[in-house]
C-alpha cells in the first residue's frame, strides 16, 4: 500500500501563499470576519482590566475603609466579568461558525472536483486517501479559523496589552516578573518544533489507516477466501502501532512541556512576590494590591505563551492539510467538458475511426480500432480477457479520452457533446453492478426526481424485475444495504437494467451482462436484454458466445487489434479467431 509522502518542512512558521488562497473562501463572509477581528481586539483589551480593579480595591479602598468605594469597584468588577463573558461567548461561537461554514464550502468544492475527475485518477489513488482529504484534512482546516489564526492574533494582542498594563503599574516589577520569559520562549520553541513533526506523523498514520481499512473491508471476501486474515491482521497491527507511537510521542512532549512551563511560571510569580515584598519592606511604592495584580498578570501572561505553541502547530497542520487539499483541487486529471452539443434526439450511429488508447500513455490497449454501428444495429465485441473490449465502451462514454483517432455519434465527435448530455443518452449495464446503500427506487433513479414512480414500475415490468421487487418487504423502498449485499447477483443485474431503461437511452452498452449468473437467471436476463435493446443501437460484450449469435455484426478483438468482423455464420466459415473461441466454448459445454 502506498503511504503518504507529504511532510511538514521546517523553517517558515506559515506559508502565506497558502493562507492567502485559503482566505479566498472567507470572502463571502468578510463582514463576519471583520466582526471577529473586532471581538478579538476587544477581548484583548478587556482581559487585563480585572487585576487593575483588584489592585485598586486592595490598595485604595480597603486601607481607607471606604465601604462605598469598595462596593462601587466590586460592581465594576461584576459588570466587567459579565461583559467579558458575553464577548468570549460571541468570539468563541463566531470563530467556530466561521470555521465551519468555510470548511463546508471547501468540502463542497472538493467533492464537486472529485466528481469531475477522470476514472484514471481513481485507478491510481487509494480511496481511503481521498476520504481523508474530504473529511479529516478539511476538518483540520476548521481549527485554522477557530483555534489557529483568530486565537493566535488574540493571544499576541493580549500579550501586548498585558505588558502595557504591567509597565503602567510598576516597570521594575514587570522586568523582574518577565526575567524568566526567555526560558519559557526557548522551551516553547523546542516544544513547537517537536510537536510539529509528531502531528505530521499522526496525520500520515491516520491517512494510512483510512486507506488500509477501507481497502480491506471492501475486499474482505478475498481476504477470507484466501485465508489471509492473520497476515492482513498483522499488517493492520503494524500500521496501527505506527499510529499509536506517533500519538504517544505527542503526549510525551505535552507531558514534558506543560510541567516545565508551570515551573517557569511559578519561578516568575515567586520572583515577583519576593521583589514586591522586599520593596514594601524598604518603603518602595509597590503595595499588596500591586503584588496580587502582578500574580494575576503573570498567570494571564504565561497562559497565551504556553498556548501559542499549540496555535502555531494548529496553524501549520492546517497549512499541511490545505496543501494536500489544494494539490487535489489543482489536479488537472479531469475530462475537458468544453462541448455544448446536446441534441434532444439521437439516431444512434456510432463510429470509431483509427482509435488508439493507452491507460498509462505507453502501452496501448487499443490499436488503430475502426468500426461502425448503424442506428438500431447490435454489435458484439468478443475476445480473450485483456483484448480491449471493456476499453471500447469506456471510451464511448468518455470515462477515458482517446490518445489518437476519433469517436463520433451521428457523425459528431463525442468531444463536441455536453458530457452530461452524452452520458444520459448512453445506457451502460456493467458486469459488476454497484448499488448504493439506499432504497431500490433511489438506486434506479440515482436521485433524479424527474423520473416518476409510474415510469419506474413500467420499466421494472418490461425487464422482468417487477415481481421480485414487489415481493421484497418494502417493495421499491426496500434498502439493499451496501453494494446491494441483500440481493442476488441476478437481482442486482435486473435493477441495473431498470436503471438503464428509465433513462430511455438511444444507445445501449452491455458489458458481460450475463457472465455471473446461473442458467435460469440468465434466461430471465436475456429476455430483459431483448426488451432493452429493442429499437436501440446496442454494443454487447460477452464471453458466452451463445448470447450474441443474433448480433448484426461481431467484432473479434485480440491484444487491442480487430482481427475479424462479420456475422456469426460468416465468422464460423472463416475458421479463424472467432471459430476457435466458439469451438473451445462448445467443447466446454459438451464436456
Amino acid at each position: 500500500m502506498e503511504k503518504e509522502k507529504d511532510k511538514i518542512k521546517g523553517g517558515n512558521v506559515v506559508d502565506f501563499q497558502v493562507l492567502r488562497r485559503l482566505f479566498q473562501f472567507a470572502k463571502p463572509y468578510i463582514k463576519h470576519f471583520y466582526f471577529l477581528v473586532f471581538l478579538t481586539v476587544f477581548l484583548a483589551v478587556l482581559m487585563p482590566i480585572r487585576p487593575i480593579l483588584v489592585q485598586k480595591a486592595i490598595d485604595e479602598y480597603v486601607p481607607q475603609g471606604d465601604y462605598n468605594g469598595l462596593v462601587f469597584i466590586l460592581g465594576v468588577l461584576v459588570a466587567h466579568l459579565i461583559v467579558l463573558a458575553i464577548v468570549q461567548y460571541s468570539h468563541t461561537y463566531l470563530s467556530g461558525w466561521f470555521g465551519q461554514v468555510i470548511i463546508r464550502d471547501i468540502r463542497v468544492k472538493l467533492y464537486r472536483h472529485l466528481l469531475s475527475l477522470k476514472l484514471k485518477f481513481f485507478d491510481k489513488t487509494p480511496i481511503g486517501r481521498l476520504v481523508t482529504r474530504n473529511v479529516s484534512d478539511i476538518e483540520t482546516l476548521s481549527n485554522v479559523f477557530s483555534e489557529g489564526i483568530a486565537a493566535l492574533i488574540g493571544d499576541l494582542l493580549q500579550l501586548v496589552f498585558l505588558m502595557g498594563y504591567m509597565f503602567y503599574l510598576d516597570w521594575r516589577l514587570t522586568l523582574v516578573s518577565l526575567s524568566t520569559l526567555p526560558l519559557l520562549i526557548f522551551s516553547t520553541y523546542v516544544f513547537k518544533e517537536k510537536i510539529k513533526v509528531t502531528f505530521n506523523q499522526v496525520r500520515n498514520a491516520v491517512s494510512n489507516l483510512n486507506s488500509f481499512v477501507q481497502e480491506h473491508v471492501t475486499g474482505m471476501s478475498i481476504v477470507q477466501i484466501f485465508n489471509a486474515e492473520e497476515r492482513e491482521f498483522d499488517k493492520f497491527k503494524q500500521i496501527n502501532s505506527e499510529h499509536k507511537k506517533a500519538h504517544i510521542r505527542s503526549v510525551l512532549y505535552y507531558a514534558i512541556y506543560f510541567p516545565v512551563a508551570e515551573i517557569i511560571q511559578a519561578i516568575a510569580i515567586g520572583m515577583a512576590v519576593w521583589y514586591g515584598a522586599r520593596g514594601m519592606l524598604v518603603g518602595l511604592d509597590a503595595g499588596p494590591g500591586v503584588i496580587i495584580a502582578f500574580i494575576m498578570y503573570i498567570q494571564m501572561f504565561f497562559r497565551p505563551i504556553r498556548m501559542i505553541a499549540d496555535r502555531f502547530n494548529t496553524l501549520q497542520m492546517g497549512i499541511v492539510s490545505s496543501n494536500r487539499i489544494f494539490k487535489l483541487l489543482d489536479s488537472d486529471e479531469h475530462l475537458d467538458d468544453n462541448g455544448s452539443y446536446a441534441p434532444k434526439e439521437l439516431k444512434g450511429d456510432v463510429s470509431f475511426k483509427n482509435v488508439w488508447f493507452a491507460y498509462n500513455e505507453e502501452n496501448y490497449v487499443l490499436k488503430d480500432i475502426s468500426f461502425e454501428v448503424k442506428e438500431g444495429q447490435t454489435v458484439a465485441l468478443v475476445g480473450a480477457t485483456g483484448a480491449g473490449k471493456s476499453s471500447v465502451i469506456n471510451l464511448l462514454s468518455r470515462f477515458y479520452d482517446i490518445n489518437k483517432g476519433q469517436i463520433t455519434i451521428d457523425g459528431r465527435d463525442i468531444k463536441d457533446f455536453d458530457l452530461g448530455a452524452l452520458r444520459e443518452r448512453i445506457g451502460v449495464v456493467l458486469q459488476d453492478v454497484f448499488l448504493f446503500s439506499d432504497t431500490i427506487k433511489q438506486n434506479i433513479t440515482l436521485g433524479n426526481n424527474n423520473i416518476s414512480d409510474e415510469k419506474i414500475r413500467q420499466a421494472a415490468e418490461l425487464v422482468g424485475a417487477k415481481k421480485f421487487i414487489e415481493r421484497l418487504p418494502q417493495g421499491y423502498d426496500y434498502n439493499v444495504m451496501e453494494r446491494g449485499s441483500t440481493l442476488s447477483v441476478g437481482q442486482r443485474q435486473l435493477i441495473s437494467f431498470v436503471r438503464a431503461m428509465v433513462y430511455d437511452p438511444k444507445i445501449i452498452v452491455l458489458d458481460e451482462a450475463t457472465s455471473s449468473v446461473d442458467s435460469e437467471t440468465e434466461e430471465l436476463i436475456q429476455n430483459a436484454i431483448e426488451v432493452l435493446m429493442k429499437g436501440r443501437t446496442s454494443i454487447v460484450i460477452a464471453h458466452r458466445l451463445s448470447t450474441i449469435q443474433g448480433a448484426d455484426k461481431i467484432i473479434v478483438l485480440d491484444k487491442g487489434e480487430i482481427k475479424e468482423v462479420g456475422s456469426h455464420k460468416e465468422l464460423l466459415e472463416k475458421e479463424g479467431f472467432y471459430a476457435n473461441l466458439y469451438n473451445m466454448q462448445y467443447k466446454e459445454v459438451v464436456a
